[in-house]
């Protein structure tokens, strides 16, 4: 298959086509009034932000976005961040709701079906491949690196895939390859998840992306839709019946993950929880953390709202506004307080005598005085009373906020209004 690579870049001719109608539910409260993909991460981006950056970076210029659950704040959010691709470059970017476009049914069946509905729409561009992607994770990958190994290989599927070890691996979709990474099967959550032939201790487990030919996508689509039964799924129907009945490659996320000279190793993060959204918000207060941000070769692309730079006041003994470890976004007002090793997004008013630490704040929280607040994540725009003490006493704690197993609280308005 060699010679039949090409010149120019594969990502020129393919679309990205972003699933993004996830609910999120075990991000709890985070995700009452917006889609997972569209919560805040990393101080200025959303979760979404990573995989279509990746896209462009990639070089990719056609981007669809399929969004379903409590999908306005996302939707503004792609409207105002991505709305810089032209029709007349040949780049293209659309949002697509489920909107009962091909039957009653108003939601999108399953993640195959998200694609299905919006045939048409793709079948207009006429790109020549298809990279399906899952718009609620971090890491950064370049693309065309897939696309060059599943033109080579012939596949008729390439599925993106992490090395986990093998006991981690229960919660995913495991691929069970031979030596040549070809798919011999693909368990879905399995009990005793199959080895790597050359690493018997690890296994394959999916990312949720996936490379097609555009044509072979749309006959496989088609073919799915009329099966009666079917859960309209990419995990569930169109991989075990490509893997049963065709050519399905797994291709190994170390090959294209992007890092910089400061990344020691590959990063991807499912932050599908509070806890974990926490931790991953953390490590970027380290020294040298494992995501880098500051990459200028692989920026992560957003709407950045026009904002004056953050600001630091007061310098008395018990009165000084000073950030240690910390990221503090622009707009935001230290006025008097401490913050140490935590992440404050944009607009963010810390006030005189209040402590911070290993706190995650959403944009435009407001923190009265003398507040001490410890292990949280706070929602956007939540109002902190004067004297509020988070992360002292578990079981105050766990009555008034939602605390995690890990002891991490989440903290938003309507709970602070129950306290009143």
């Amino acid at each position: 298959m060699g010679e039949t690579r090409r010149h120019s870049p594969l990502a020129r001719d393919a679309m990205a086509y972003v699933l993004a109608g996830g609910r999120g539910s075990r991000l709890m409260e985070l995700t009452a009034k917006r889609a997972k993909p569209a919560v805040y991460f990393g101080g200025k981006t959303r979760i979404i932000d990573f995989a279509l950056a990746n896209a462009i970076n990639s070089g990719i210029r056609r981007l669809g976005v399929a969004t379903q659950y409590k999908a306005h704040s996302l939707i503004r959010h792609l409207q105002r961040g991505w709305n810089f691709l032209r029709p007349e470059r040949n780049e293209s970017f659309d949002v697509l709701p489920a909107s009962q476009r091909v039957s009653e049914d108003q939601w999108y069946a399953g993640t195959a079906d998200a694609v299905y509905q919006n045939l048409d729409i793709i079948e207009s561009y006429g790109p020549e491949f298809m990279i399906i992607l899952a718009g609620d994770h971090i890491y950064k990958m370049d693309y065309e690196l897939m696309l060059q190994q599943h033109v080579d290989s012939g596949a008729d599927v390439t599925v993106g895939c992490l090395e986990v070890p093998r006991k981690e691996a229960t919660g995913f979709g495991v691929m069970h390859v031979d030596d040549k990474d070809q798919i011999i099967s693909f368990i879905e959550k399995p009990k005793d998840p199959p080895g790597m032939p050359d690493k018997p201790d690890m296994a394959l487990a999916s990312m949720g992306i996936y490379v097609f030919k555009t044509s072979f996508l749309c006959e496989q689509l088609r073919r799915d839709a009329a099966e009666k039964g079917s859960e309209r799924d990419f995990g569930k129907n169109l991989i075990p019946y490509i893997v049963k009945h065709g050519k399905a490659v797994a291709h190994r996320f170390t090959r294209s993950c992007v890092r910089s000279e400061n990344e020691s190793q590959s990063y991807w993060r499912d932050v599908g929880t509070v806890d974990a959204y926490w931790e991953a918000n953390i490590d970027l207060t380290d020294v040298v953390p494992a995501l880098d941000l500051y990459d200028r070769n692989w920026p992560i692309w957003t709407y950045s709202e026009l904002v004056p730079p953050a600001k630091f006041v007061h310098d008395e003994d018990g009165r000084r506004g000073k950030a240690v470890s910390s990221l503090v976004s622009g707009g935001c007002i230290i006025s008097g307080a401490g913050v140490k090793n935590s992440l404050l997004f944009t607009g963010v008013r810390v006030n005189s005598y209040s402590r911070l630490e290993q706190a995650v704040v959403l944009p435009h929280v407001n923190i009265a005085r003398s507040a001490r607040l410890k292990r949280v994540v706070i929602d956007r725009g939540v109002e902190i009373p004067e004297g509020l003490v988070v992360g002292d006493d578990p079981v105050l704690d766990a009555k008034r906020f939602r605390r995690t197993e890990n002891g991490i609280c989440l903290i938003t308005q309507p709970m602070l209004d129950k306290l009143v």
